[in-house]
């Protein structure tokens, strides 16, 4: 059998394994499979690589122009992903564990691509927050704004996930408009290889946007500024090891950990045996501690059960995880497979005999199990092990050792208060789960656990069939967690592009904070266009385009005519006398709708045109009373565009709602679909 030289992709070339390699085994025979490793790999051209083509390259293109990206190399790695598929036996995984690491990376793609286009502005800038008002007129504002760091990002990403943990991570910066090395652990270096010569070969990226590192980094990371970026996945002993760099202290580097966690399952007070929750608490368990051998940063390392359902848990715990089939992941019966190496199996078998000390081993002899398949004695095979600890107030190292495999331990608490304090003892989770049908307990246990754990998942009946399950960290909220779980964010959706961003305060005239934000801003010019703004395509308006209707008078009439009309007969509309004893108003007063149709009435053309749909409105205040007799006048303009394919696009359009001494009556932002 041939051996596979891994390579490294450096400033536009492919860099084959030289002296310094180190060898790679299979993690189902233990034979040597690969090579990979660089002693003199150019870190400094690299560097200037990413920063002098990648990043200017990327910053070219606009947020939509990323995200599209971003689609289509997801598009072009789900078309090969067979490829990976084969690669990543050797890993040790499954048919099922591919699925979770290549599916789930190229799915986190989609994500990002689609949030990039439904989130982000088709431009260079993305505004934060509301604008602030600085000055008594408005001639003087504040926005913060987000801007891509001039950087690059260095994601060092563990063994486990090597398609997922490079592209949950890779999607966000490039999506921000900063390039990225990725250097993977060397045990699964060959899948990741493979998957970031996919994404090259499809001609998708810009020229640097993207560097591999197989094998040791050198002194890349004494040669970081302010403007780069370390994203780390690993263990608490790495992560401060390469935390406490001089140079990245000295530099300011942003660093993003995601490391050990101690995660706990609580079963609910309510979940007894015989309800939809134990079933489904059993279920999650038994999945968290063998999928991908249990070699997964959120599986279930801590499983904590009413005192009186201990038994119970571990009975039909037991009885589940022996029917698991453990050997050679590419046989269909296979249900887990191996640990990554034989050097893993042994961290594993270590982490196990310092749990032994205090929680006795109620499921799997490492020593004694049945394997499946052929020429598999050498593999990095263990048994699902579980624990029960009977003293956990006074045990320690159940707390704060992982063994990063099919091992998780049980444990009983007195009450609810005593499991959420177990929980915490983790010492900072990234993901604590909790099945119960009972509100209340679930709102007991966010309020003592959340400050502990960077996500928390709460399933039961109503939840269950379309649940994601507690290993799963989704693309849209924060993956990351306090304390031990190393402190760090990622994914989040937008939040996770902002890692990658420098968030600046700029202060200015509204002109000024409109031209630096593509986003028109009450107080800058405007302009009329050469026809009803309805009659213009999208790719025909502009930011600051505006509409001024002719005045329309309110009267008592109209009031009564809406009230009956729409059933709205509330006092303030129809009674004088009630109205003037509200405190808010001066006497009858128009409902705040009929405003808002009569405004419609007013900028609305009704021919057919290129105005395709009326989607909604945001931000809606009524901020005057309007009475009798008042004359109100609508100011439409064009706020915002924001393409959404070749047909049409959305705009975001300011409509202001004055009266008769020009003051403002009513504001919100009206969405339109507008046909290209």
């Amino acid at each position: 059998m041939s051996i596979l030289d891994v390579a490294s992709f450096a400033a536009g070339e492919w860099i084959t394994p030289d002296a310094g390699a180190r060898k790679i085994e299979s993690a189902i025979t233990g034979r040597v499979i690969a090579r990979a490793g660089q002693q003199n790999l150019d870190t400094g051209a690299m560097l200037d690589y990413a920063h002098g083509v990648g990043g200017p390259a990327l910053r070219k293109l606009t947020f939509h122009d990323r995200a599209r990206m971003l689609k289509a190399l997801a598009q072009h790695l789900n078309e090969h992903k067979q490829a990976l598929y084969d690669l990543s036996y050797d890993t040790g995984a499954t048919l099922a564990d591919h699925r979770f690491d290549i599916d789930g990376g190229i799915g986190t793609m989609f994500a990002f691509a689609s949030k990039g286009r439904r989130d982000m502005p088709d431009g260079h800038v993305l505004p934060d927050g509301a604008v602030e008002q600085l000055s008594k007129s408005g001639s003087f504002l504040g926005q913060h704004i987000c801007t891509p760091l001039r950087g690059v990002a260095v994601h060092i990403n563990a063994f486990n996930f090597p398609v997922w943990g490079m592209l949950e991570k890779l999607a966000p910066a490039l999506l921000a408009g900063v390039p990225a090395i990725v250097k993977p652990a060397t045990a699964t270096c060959y899948v990741t290889e493979a998957c970031v010569r996919l994404m090259l070969q499809s001609g998708l990226l810009p020229e640097g946007a993207l560097q591999l590192v197989s094998g040791g980094l050198g002194d890349m990371l004494n040669r970081l500024t302010c403007q780069d970026v370390v994203g780390f996945t690993g263990s608490a002993a790495t992560a401060n090891m390469l935390r406490a760099n001089p140079k990245l202290l000295e530099n300011s580097v942003r660093f993003m950990a995601e490391q050990d966690s101690l995660n706990a399952s609580i079963l609910g007070p309510d979940a007894v045996p015989g309800t939809p929750e134990f079933d489904l608490f059993i279920k999650e368990a038994a999945r968290e501690i063998t999928t991908k051998a249990g070699q997964k940063c959120t599986a279930i390392r801590r499983i904590l059960a009413p005192d009186a359902q201990v038994g119970a848990v571990i009975d039909a715990l037991s009885e589940r995880l022996n029917k698991v089939t453990v050997g050679d992941p590419r046989l269909k019966e296979t249900r887990m497979g191996a640990l990554v190496s034989a050097a893993q199996k042994r961290d594993v078998l270590e982490k196990v005999a310092m749990l032994a000390n205090e929680a006795e081993r109620v499921l799997g002899n490492p020593d004694d199990f049945a394997i499946t398949g052929e020429d598999v004695q050498q593999g990095a095979f263990l048994p699902p092990m579980l624990f029960h600890c009977t003293d956990p107030d006074r045990a320690t190292r159940i707390h704060d050792t992982e063994a990063f495999g099919p091992v998780s331990t049980v444990m009983g608490y007195r009450d609810l208060d005593h499991a959420v304090e177990l929980a915490n003892r983790g010492g900072g989770s990234l993901v604590a789960s909790l099945i119960t049908h009972d509100a209340q307990v679930a709102r007991g246990v966010i309020l003592g656990a959340a400050a502990w754990h960077g996500r928390i998942y709460v399933n039961d009946r109503v939840s269950m069939a379309e649940s994601t399950g507690h290993g799963v960290p989704l693309p849209h909220m924060v993956h990351g967690g306090p304390g031990r779980a190393g402190g760090g964010e990622e994914l989040g959706g937008i939040r996770g592009v902002k890692h990658y961003m420098q968030r600046t305060a700029v202060q200015g005239s509204p002109d000024m904070l409109t031209a630096i934000t593509g986003c028109w801003v009450p107080g800058a010019a405007t302009h009329e266009g050469p026809a009803h703004p309805f009659r213009r395509r999208f790719s025909e308006l502009t930011i600051g385009e505006t509409l001024l209707t002719a005045p329309r008078a309110v009267t008592t009439e109209d009031i009564e005519h809406f009230a009956r009309f729409t059933g709205d007969t509330f006092y303030a509309h129809m009674d004088d006398e009630a109205a003037a004893r509200n405190p808010f108003f001066p006497g009858r007063v128009a409902h705040g709708y009929l405003l808002l149709s009569f405004a419609a009435g007013m900028f609305v053309d009704p021919d057919e045109g290129p105005v395709l749909a009326n989607t909604g409105l945001d931000g809606l205040r009524f901020m005057k009373p309007v009475v009798p007799g008042d004359t109100i006048r609508v100011r439409l303009t064009v706020k915002a565009k924001t393409p959404r394919n070749a047909e049409y696009g959305e705009v975001r359009w300011r409509v202001a709602i004055t009266n008769q001494n020009d003051e403002p009556v009513a504001e919100y932002e009206l969405l339109t679909v507008n046909a290209a």
